[in-house]
């Protein structure tokens, strides 16, 4: 074993700030879901999706939305069970 094999405690805490700053966008978009109706840019952002697939989505009923005026709103509940579907479907690695 090599000097440069050894860890040191500088090494994790770079490690452990380097981590968190990879996570932190993905906690902060889950965060959008705490709001009860989502916009659709918020929604696309959330599921990474582009504006025609999310319209898709939409007339096809697969995601159910309300318009009002000329937004669309969709029930953050729908699609965290949309996405907890899709998780328990996807096979595990």
């Amino acid at each position: 074993m090599t000097p440069n094999d050894l860890l040191t405690k500088q090494d994790l805490e770079k490690f452990k700030k380097e981590l968190f700053d990879l996570l932190k966008p993905l906690t902060e978009s889950r965060q959008i879901s705490t709001q009860k109706w989502l916009r659709s840019k918020d929604v696309r952002e959330l599921l990474n999706i582009s504006n025609g697939t999310l319209h898709h989505l939409r007339v096809t009923g697969a995601l159910a939305a309300r318009k009002m005026g000329s937004i669309y709103f969709y029930s953050a509940e729908d699609i965290d069970k949309e996405l907890n579907k899709a998780e328990k479907k996807s096979p595990k690695s």
